[in-house]
């Protein structure tokens, strides 16, 4: 990305610290997500990124340090309204078993503006058509779904109600590699036709660096590296980067 000060910043964590329990999981992190930007962060497990993720949306409130959405500080707004206007999906997608698809993705949609039947109906269908969901498959149940098409409807439901920012949770991780490299397609295509802002965690270094505009490497609770992917391949800022980006064969 360039300069970030040339660039609207929709989200920023200010000298955040997370402990758990005695343990610190974050130490003195500092970020800014630009609006319609694809960050991606990957790091060993406990790390500290599905922490950083919860974060944006108060599902895991810091130590220390503060987050700011669209220049809001977030500890001081309504958090149920705050959720709403974020997209969540992560990996399993979470659906209700006892709804069909069209009422999983309207899901938030009946909360925001329940009294537009119409609206709602012309929304699940322009989301299903997006994330490549066949219109048949509507009226059907969690049960009766392949697991990408359950996970195509998690991140309908997620995107149903128009939100500025999607996160994402190792969202693919629960399918097998052919589904997983088509999602990966999808959503790649989903942010291009959006130009929502998608903050993206998983475990996949080639996922991490063929999805985001920025990559961040996280080590310890803290960032090892932020940058473009080329730049992380061609120029690793220390050995565990390097470790980590190198072939395994």
């Amino acid at each position: 990305m360039d300069d970030l000060d040339n660039k609207n910043v929709i989200i920023e964590f200010q000298n955040i610290s997370k402990t758990f329990d005695d343990n610190k999981i974050i130490d003195d992190f500092n970020l800014k997500i630009v609006e319609k930007e694809f960050l991606t962060i990957i790091g060993s497990s406990g790390c500290g990124k599905t922490t950083i993720l919860k974060m944006i949306n108060g599902l895991v409130k810091p130590s220390s340090g503060k987050i700011f959405l669209d220049g809001k500080d977030i500890s001081k707004e309504d958090m149920v309204n705050l959720r709403r206007k974020i997209g969540y999906s992560i990996q399993g997608t979470s659906l209700f078993p006892h709804l069909s698809v069209k009422d999983n993705i309207s899901y938030v949609l009946k909360l925001i503006n329940k009294k537009d039947k119409d609206k709602i109906e012309n929304d699940v269908e322009k989301w299903m058509k997006i994330t490549n969901l066949d219109q048949n498959l509507i009226d059907r149940y969690p049960e009766e779904l392949s697991g990408g098409q359950q996970q195509r409807v998690g991140i309908a439901r997620a995107l149903a109600a128009s939100p500025k920012i999607l996160l994402m949770d190792e969202s693919f991780g629960a399918v097998d590699a052919i589904t997983r490299k088509q999602l990966q397609k999808e959503i790649k295509k989903i942010h291009e036709k959006t130009k929502i802002t998608i903050v993206f965690v998983t475990h996949d270094i080639n996922e991490a660096l063929a999805l985001g505009d920025r990559t961040l490497i996280m080590n310890n609770g803290t960032i090892e590296q932020l940058d473009i992917p080329k730049n992380i391949m061609a120029c690793p800022s220390s050995d565990f980067v390097k470790q980590l980006t190198e072939p395994i064969y």
